[in-house]
């Protein structure tokens, strides 16, 4: 159609969603006509939202009551959508399909409004919408009709006479049920009884309308799954096939849409008996279609929705509708385009739906989204990588149409684009859609609606019946990104790397880790066959039942339970690979390892219910046949101790001026204690030692000894949390405000990841040349077993001796060049980071170190960690030395400017809002003071410490004043998915505080907190530190939503209210949070002459800053001895309940796992009413653990509590939690 003027004054707005609204608004823009899109919370980063002109969120406009309803209903609400068309102008509405397109009031509404409705009338709708009014007309038309009822029928009784009359099966219809969600087969008495009194209850309503009464041939709809279509194609095959058929059937269809007048784009359903090629009308759906595309591929240049526009406008001329010569309305040019047959069209809906459990819904993240690009292909969608499919409406991701020449060709080239399609995230149809296409029954064009009824397809995939406590997918070697993406990847690479090896894949090819403990076990259901291998911690693995070996190669058959249940003893994770891997589980920043809320599946642990696609299963004939293909031996298979030696490399803080020498050499003899609050971010260290400072404070990077400004961690760095030390693992932070006294090496890693809680470990100093000894033994294992796998003989067993240097005095210091008096260029440190970094430290600020450094691109050296006063440089040992390192950063030091008090930033002020003393950060202490701490000089609150510790006579509201009384300068970024790091520029604003001792493992994600004099806004939930002031937006997202994010920007934070933060934090996660941003420079000469203005002032403030820490300082050393006081009387050995006094019949309930008590859910005189009461709640790696009664102990009364069982207590394996007679 040519582009009319007219077209240019109107305004559409699009009262439906998804698809279906973008295929829309297209056209509109193409016609020049404005559109207005509506959304709820959960679309509003939808495309059809951002490609629309104006776009109105739904629950803007509701009333208070429809504000609370669920967001499908919203799209419901006939009201609102009227104010927002009267809001914003509109003059025409297109309801699509779905939602309101066959609601005649709804349309009533629209043209009450003085709007063009882009539909039938609405007395058809209503008429046509009524399936016995429908049935009527249809017949007084001349239509031959589906054997039934003539009318409504109103009761089980007269629908049983009817049925028992014409024959079982029969098809129940509801009245106003639109398309097959109203459709339901029935094949006896029974199943019309039960579907009888279903079916009153369901009336659904789908979309609109055609206009004069042509027709543009058939559809073939036979491809159905729950009466919904999912493959339709046009022209059909079996009416192809029955000459007379297609113009007998269209022509009743014209007949009966002239009978009634019909205005707009429609269809009219019939059932074809497949036998004698005879057709029945079923009834007429009053909108646009679902597959509307496939009658466009075959009629070049259509455009129904274009169509549908002309005719609404058409209607509002005196001509009252197109006319009849307009050449959208010839039937000529559609029987010309039909006689020719020169194109066949098919689509293929592919729906977020999972075709083995019923296909369910399955909402989710689409963690990559990638179609194809072919001429004969269109693909009408709305998802991209980062959509989330919610479970508030249809599940439908998009429509695939192919075009052939041939119906042979268009089969073909959809089976290929099934193929091709990648629609990564939850279960989808596409392997099923493919299946269906590759059918023999289908490609012969004799698909009939029972077609799929028994359709058999098994997914390549495996079904989630029990996850343990935390099962995740990872792969090697993880990412190697920096700006605090974590490294993830396996705990324990070694094991992990073996299981993958014995499954027939690569070494670094992702598998599943797996935490196991007594009664939460690991199950899944694999609904194909599949070869994998177990390793890691010793458990009982069982297949359908039968028990089989670990560190082998298993066979799984067809929907076999593959059972893991942990055994008692050393060790801690489980690895478990499929052959293939998994392909569906993209790549996130270089790696399909699990983070925090990134990669993996959905970027969490796998869950109850998941289905996880895996590889293609190329097997040889005793794979099939024996489910122990190959058993690797035993001589290589690696024993776990209870208790560990971990080699590591000293520094970068174990120097004299941090460490007593005596404390030194206390915390290498310690026997450290694995905690229960250990995770995949840090191994927790106990002991009822002491940590020996040499120092008192921390100076400016906080009041605690382990406190520092800044510094980078290397992964496997002993960082200490106060006076607890933590191993930094996968998971863990890249950098921070604590000292690190020593690194893990290399090769000695993956024994982190079988630390189990109630372990111990000491550590054992080694050299750099030690470390790459060490990693040349465990590679040699790695080649050993590989080799052993491909069909050699062992000639070495598992690798795990002494080194020589063990023992000896080394220094985590390898150069220092001292600061000469005069000279503008400070000291600088080099020091020792593990085996593959180099932690520079500067003596004073350096802004511009990194950006030079990074400038030599030296081969070896990967990333750099930049913090304020140090950058930690990260390299690969096997591809350069720690010598060679060295020397480069010595060069490059050389060669930087003495002075940076010319240099000036350019970048940009952003403003954040922020919730001061905010409710989510009270939470965060009061779960540390339970679990943790109760008492300590930043307890209960952390805002009036900081008023305190900084002197401030005004307490808490003049702290907060000042915090916000000055711009806030971004130094670095990292930490956690690049955290911000910001210093106030005013000095007079730089609150200062120590870091909590220990360290919080729970932190609301938009936290913000000061350490030191440095704040910074935690970008996830996590562990943390910091003194927590109030809650913004988090500088992180990791699907990017929303534009305005970026590392080096000068902050402004502007106090909000905790309601308003609510509304806002909506908005931001959805993307339509607009920050208020301008551009800024930072200039060294300015700044400076800032701050000799205001000397004065400065010196008075820090005078008060001084005396405030002292006394604050010499609190927390009082309250840090009252608590470790507590500590010890805590880990004395517990004296148990004296059960002389208990009856023969009496038992206890144990602790499963070193752990906290979380919650008591039991008191003493409780009667046990099932074996799924919950008895304790244990908290152990940040995973809740609900300790049952169990079957034994129902209807038996809780006696008493175990010795010192109580909320915020430890407790080990083994240990009584409850007592019962």
């Amino acid at each position: 159609m040519s582009l009319n003027s007219e077209y240019t004054s109107h305004k559409l707005l699009v009262a439906n969603r998804g698809e279906i609204a973008v295929r829309i608004i297209r056209t509109a823009q193409r016609l020049g006509i404005a559109t207005v899109a509506i959304y709820t919370s959960s679309d509003a980063l939808s495309p059809h939202v951002a490609i629309a002109d104006e776009a109105a969120h739904l629950q803007n406009y509701a009333g208070d009551q429809q504000q609370l309803a669920s967001e499908s209903k919203l799209y419901l609400s006939s009201a609102t959508i009227i104010s927002i068309c009267k809001q914003y102008r509109v003059t025409m509405v297109h309801p699509g399909y779905g939602f309101l397109s066959e609601n005649e009031e709804f349309a009533l509404s629209v043209e009450a409004a003085q709007m063009i409705w882009l539909g039938p009338q609405p007395d058809v709708i209503r008429i046509m919408g009524l399936k016995h009014e429908a049935r009527r007309l249809a017949a007084n038309a001349g239509l031959k009709l589906v054997p039934g009822s003539q009318g409504l029928v109103n009761t089980l009784d007269e629908a049983l006479n009817i049925a028992n009359t014409i024959g079982f099966p029969v098809i129940l219809k509801a009245t106003a049920g639109g398309g097959g969600m109203g459709l339901i087969v029935c094949q006896n008495g029974s199943d019309l009884s039960k579907c009888f009194i279903s079916a009153q209850e369901r009336a659904t309503v789908f979309g609109n309308g055609l206009g004069d009464v042509v027709h543009m041939g058939e559809r073939e709809c036979s491809v159905q799954r729950r009466h919904q279509k999912v493959v339709e194609e046009t022209p059909s095959p079996f009416v192809t096939g029955h000459s007379g058929l297609r113009e007998d059937m269209c022509n009743a269809a014209v007949k009966l849409c002239r009978a009634i007048k019909y205005a707009s784009a429609g269809t009219v359903e019939f059932l074809v008996d497949d036998e004698s090629g005879e057709f029945f009308f079923l009834e007429m759906n009053t909108r646009i279609q679902v597959e509307h595309a496939i009658t466009e591929a075959i009629h070049p240049g259509l455009d129904l929705i274009e169509m549908m526009v002309a005719q609404g406008i058409a209607q509002q001329s005196e001509a009252r509708g197109l006319d009849h010569a307009n050449q959208s309305m010839m039937q000529a040019i559609y029987d010309k385009n039909l006689a020719e047959s020169r194109i066949h069209a098919i689509e293929a809906r592919v729906y977020c739906e999972n075709p083995s459990e019923g296909f369910k819904p399955s909402p989710g993240i689409l963690q990559f989204v990638e179609f194809p690009k072919e001429n004969w292909l269109r693909v009408d969608s709305w998802v991209s990588t980062g959509t989330e499919v919610t479970q508030f409406f249809d599940p439908l991701l998009c429509k695939l149409i192919v075009t052939g020449s041939t119906r042979e060709q268009a089969v073909s080239r959809m089976v290929q684009v099934l193929k091709a399609c990648k629609v990564f995230g939850p279960p989808n149809n596409l392997a099923y859609l493919a299946s269906i296409c590759n059918n023999t029954v289908f490609k012969e064009g004799k698909a009939t609606t029972r077609f799929l009824d028994n359709f058999d397809f098994s997914p390549s995939a495996f079904t989630v019946l029990s996850a343990g406590i935390e099962m995740t997918i990872q792969d090697l070697p993880g990412r190697r990104i920096g700006l605090g993406i974590p490294r993830s990847g396996p705990m324990d690479s070694q094991a992990f790397s073996v299981a993958n090896m014995l499954a027939g894949n690569a070494p670094g090819t992702e598998a599943l880790e797996i935490v196991v403990l007594p009664g939460a076990g690991c199950k899944l259901k694999f609904h194909s066959f599949a070869i994998v291998a177990i390793t890691g911690k010793p458990a009982t693995v069982k297949i359908n039942g039968e028990q089989v070996s670990m560190w082998a190669r298993l066979a799984v058959s067809e929907n076999a339970i593959l059972d893991i249940a942990v055994l008692p003893g050393p060790g801690f994770r489980i690895y478990l690979a499929i052959r293939g891997g998994f392909p569906e589980v993209p790549q996130y920043l270089g790696s399909k390892s699990t983070s925090m809320g990134l990669g993996g599946y959905q970027g969490r642990s796998l869950r109850v219910g998941d289905q996880l696609s895996f590889g293609s299963q190329s097997s040889s004939e005793q794979d099939e046949i024996d489910p122990i293909a190959f058993l690797l031996p035993k001589s290589l298979i690696p024993v776990y101790p209870q208790d560990w030696v971990i080699k590591v490399l000293a520094g970068p803080y174990d120097d004299a001026v941090i460490l007593t020498p005596e404390g030194n050499a206390k915390f290498y003899s310690t026997k450290w204690s694995i905690s229960s609050s250990s995770n995949r971010m840090g191994i927790r260290l106990e002991s009822d030692q002491n940590i020996d400072w040499a120092r008192n404070t921390g100076g400016e990077g906080g009041s605690h000894p382990s406190n520092i400004l800044d510094n980078g961690y290397a992964l496997g760095t002993v960082n200490v949390n106060g006076d607890t030390p933590v191993i930094l693992t996968n998971e863990g932070p890249d950098m921070g405000g604590y000292v690190c006294l020593c690194t893990v090496a290399t090769g000695e890693r993956w024994k982190l990841g079988q630390l189990s809680p109630g372990s111990t470990v000491t550590f054992r100093k080694i050299s750099w040349q030690d470390a790459q000894a060490c990693m040349k033994a465990s590679l040699r294992w790695i080649e050993t077993v590989q080799a052993v796998i491909a069909g050699s003989q062992p000639h070495a067993g598992f690798i795990d001796g002494a080194l020589e240097g063990e023992g000896r005095e080394l220094s985590g210091i390898l150069h220092r060049n001292e600061w000469s008096p005069g000279s503008p260029r400070p000291a600088v440190t080099f020091r020792q980071a593990g085996d593959s970094a180099i932690l520079v430290e500067y003596g004073e600020m350096r802004l511009d170190f990194v950006l030079r450094l990074r400038k030599r691109n030296i081969k070896g050296i990967w990333s750099f960690a930049p913090c304020i006063r140090s950058t930690l440089c990260h390299y690969d040992p096997s591809v350069i030395s720690q010598a060679d390192v060295l020397a480069v950063l010595l060069n490059t030091e050389r060669s930087l400017p003495d002075s940076a008090l010319d240099l000036q930033f350019s970048g940009r002020r952003i403003t954040f809002p922020i919730v001061l003393g905010d409710q989510w950060c009270r939470d965060a202490l009061q779960r540390y003071m339970r679990t943790t701490r109760n008492s300590a000089v930043y307890l209960p609150s952390n805002i009036d410490y900081l008023a305190r510790n900084n002197g401030l006579e005004g307490g808490v509201d003049e702290a907060l004043q000042k915090l916000m009384d000055s711009a806030w300068l971004v130094f670095g970024v990292g930490f956690y998915l690049a955290c911000p790091f910001l210093v106030p520029i005013d000095p007079r604003c730089r609150l200062v505080g120590q870091k909590m001792n220990p360290s919080r493992t729970y932190t609301p994600s938009g936290a913000v907190g000061i350490a030191g004099p440095v704040a910074a806004i935690y970008p996830v939930i996590s562990p943390g530190g910091y003194q927590l002031f109030g809650r913004t937006l988090p500088a992180w997202q990791t699907w990017g939503k929303g534009p305005d994010f970026a590392s080096d920007r000068p902050v402004f934070f502007e106090p909000v209210s905790e309601e308003r933060y609510l509304e806002i934090e909506q908005e931001f996660n959805a993307g339509q949070y607009k920050f208020k941003i301008e551009p800024a420079v930072f200039s060294m000469a300015a700044y400076i002459t800032f701050t000799d203005s205001i000397q004065q002032e400065i010196a008075e403030f820090k005078r008060r800053q001084a005396e405030g820490t002292a006394r604050e300082e010499a609190r927390e050393t009082e309250l840090l001895r009252e608590w470790q006081a507590q500590k010890a009387v805590k880990a004395s050995p517990t004296v148990w309940v004296d059960d002389t006094d208990l009856g023969p019949g009496s038992t206890s309930v144990t602790s499963s796992i070193s752990a906290s008590i979380w919650k008591i859910k039991c008191q003493p005189e409780d009667v046990i009413q099932s074996a799924d009461d919950i008895l304790v709640i244990l908290e152990a790696m940040k995973t809740e653990i609900n300790i049952l009664a169990g079957e034994e102990n129902v209807g038996k009364v809780v006696k008493s509590l175990g010795k010192g069982i109580r909320e915020g207590a430890s407790v080990q394996v083994g240990d009584v939690l409850a007592w019962f007679e």
